[in-house]
């Protein structure tokens, strides 16, 4: 056990600046906050819920480490903020050191990706709660940026425009409704096998990883008034949580494409396209809202970016709705 914990440290060092301070022992971490006016921390905490379960099937666990960051960093993003540090939580039945050095490395990864550090974390033995093969895996991000520069939405106003950055897939939600509909748990080696419609098997199209959207828009945030990280939920979910009251965001179906791992999915499960809507991001990750005077910014300095709607004005109770392009 000491040689594994030696181990996390080296991984962890790999993310670390002059930020991070010698805590002297294993409490907790330190990190030292300077170069900020008026400072906003933004927190945030998620796990990557039953692709868990896809990830423990297929032997891949780095992935889910590094989806483990991502996903919490974009929920940040949101804020505009800047990541700074992250913690982990991995709980076993039976403690597997394989399985967490896969996960550490995945973790480490997502860090650098994003820029913060790895900071702390926990590892957990809880036989009795977990059947024997099971873990459980949650992350905790904290970031910050100036009050003045905090994205709430408040400056929304009918006209502006939604950019949409296109996702790399499933990402991180979903994946109870995708193991039902392909009886994963039974049938374990459909994950093995083509699927329909598909470029490769169905658990590499599953186990894609969760797209880090931080490097990519950090450099437009100054262009934006408001973010929102497509996840569980999906458009109909999460948009109206980055919006002001007395305005609804219009999609136009077909401006973007949708991955095949969706329509596979959904047709594997006779899945109505509210549903599909409502569990799945459909092809878009993340979701911008700017001025159209500063749309033009995005759309030519994000290579993917693509115009998906509008902001109205709200006439009913739905924050979001879909019209035909």
């Amino acid at each position: 056990m000491d040689g594994v914990k030696d181990r996390i440290k080296a991984f962890a060092a790999m993310t670390h600046g002059p930020e991070v301070l010698d805590s002297g022992g294993g409490f907790a971490g330190l990190f030292a906050l300077g170069g900020y006016r008026d400072p906003v921390l933004v927190a945030s905490t998620d796990g990557v819920g039953t692709k868990l379960k896809i990830a423990a099937q297929l032997g891949h666990f780095e992935g889910v480490g590094q989806d483990l960051v991502t996903l919490n960093v974009n929920d940040i993003l949101t804020k505009g903020a800047r990541p700074l540090f992250f913690l982990d939580y991995v709980s076993f039945s039976a403690f597997d050191e394989h399985r967490l050095e896969m996960l550490m490395r995945g973790m480490v990864w997502g860090c650098r990706e994003a820029g913060c550090a790895l900071i702390g974390g926990e590892t957990a033995q809880l036989p009795g709660v977990y059947a024997e093969a099971d873990f459980d895996l949650a992350g905790f991000v904290v970031g910050v940026v100036e009050r003045d520069n905090l994205l709430d939405g408040s400056r929304v106003v009918p006209g502006d425009r939604l950019i949409g950055i296109p996702s790399s897939g499933v990402h991180t939600n979903g994946f109870s409704l995708v193991r039902r509909v392909f009886n994963t748990d039974e049938y374990p080696d459909a994950l093995f096998r083509p699927c329909p419609g598909l470029p490769r098997n169905l658990g590499d199209e599953l186990m894609v990883r969760h797209r880090a959207y931080y490097p990519l828009l950090e450099p437009y945030l100054g262009s934006i008034k408001a973010l929102s990280h497509i996840t569980g939920g999906g458009l109909p979910g999460k948009m109206p949580a980055s919006l002001p009251g007395g305005v609804t965001a219009e999609f136009h179906v077909g401006a973007w494409p949708i991955p095949p791992v969706f329509d596979a999915i959904q047709r594997a499960g006779g899945i109505s396209d509210e549903e599909m809507y409502r569990v799945f991001n459909m092809g878009l990750g993340m979701v911008a809202v700017c001025d159209p005077d500063r749309a033009s910014e995005l759309l030519s300095g994000l290579p993917d970016a693509m115009d998906v709607g509008q902001i109205v004005e709200s006439t009913g109770p739905n924050r979001t709705v879909f019209r035909t392009a």
